[in-house]
């Protein structure tokens, strides 16, 4: 049964980064939604700036920045008609196998979860296929157990439905270490309004420790874009 997203991050202080593929309820264009969230200054210390067509993290103080490995990279890239979305640098990684005629599954075969000791954080990506026919993929790569000897990689693979998207993220809620994702994405619906379906996941994400949000609609036959952009802090 599909969800809201209000209701997907109901009662959740904190589930990190997360995002949603999917197909307005017209049909008629594909969508996805990218957010992030942190507990430490650190995290917190950064905005999204597009880039182009794709989106990259920047530090809102760069006198502040204490680690950047984990916390700059380009969570969106356009590669010919796919849109690849994640949420670290193997961004880069699915980008370089595409360009080379290769496919996301191959990319993710030689990443893992991040080495980020007690969490260790899945790795989430997606993509957009915008070809004919429109297809989407999500994956996780995460710790096989709590300490980090194997990764698990699970992929699933969408035919769309209009109205509907696939929704993940990197844990399923606060804790200490935190728990990461399980199960399969979570259908949510996804209405025709950009800018509603924006404010429906900002508004439900925790004020003290959501950071920045992006969402883009991509129309299906003119490759038309719309994007939305929210950033907790503003230079």
């Amino acid at each position: 049964m599909r969800k809201t997203m209000q209701k997907a991050l109901a009662g959740k202080s904190y589930v990190g980064r997360g995002l949603v593929l999917g197909k307005t309820k017209d049909g008629k264009r594909a969508v996805f939604a990218y957010f992030i969230s942190g507990r430490s200054a650190n995290s917190r210390n950064r905005v999204f700036v597009e880039d182009g067509e794709g989106l990259r993290t920047e530090p809102f103080d760069a006198s502040k920045v204490e680690d950047p490995s984990l916390i700059i990279y380009s969570p969106v890239k356009v590669v010919g008609k796919d849109v690849i979305v994640t949420n670290g640098d193997q961004t880069d990684t699915i980008e370089s196998y595409l360009k080379e005629g290769k496919c996301f599954r191959c990319a993710l075969k030689t990443r893992q979860f991040e080495p980020d000791f007690p969490n260790l954080t899945p790795r989430i990506s997606g993509i957009l296929h915008l070809g004919e026919p429109f297809t989407y993929e999500v994956s996780v790569l995460k710790s096989a157990d709590r300490k980090g000897k194997a990764c698990n990689r699970f992929l699933f693979d969408y035919e769309p439905v209009s109205g509907t998207g696939h929704f993940i993220s990197t844990y399923l809620k606060d804790g200490s270490p935190l728990p990461s994702f399980a199960g399969e994405p979570v259908p949510v619906m996804i209405p025709n309004d950009l800018k509603a379906f924006a404010d429906e996941i900002w508004n439900s994400l925790d004020g003290e420790n959501k950071i920045s949000l992006y969402c883009r609609a991509i129309d299906l036959k003119t490759g038309a874009t719309e994007n939305v952009l929210y950033n907790k802090y503003t230079k």
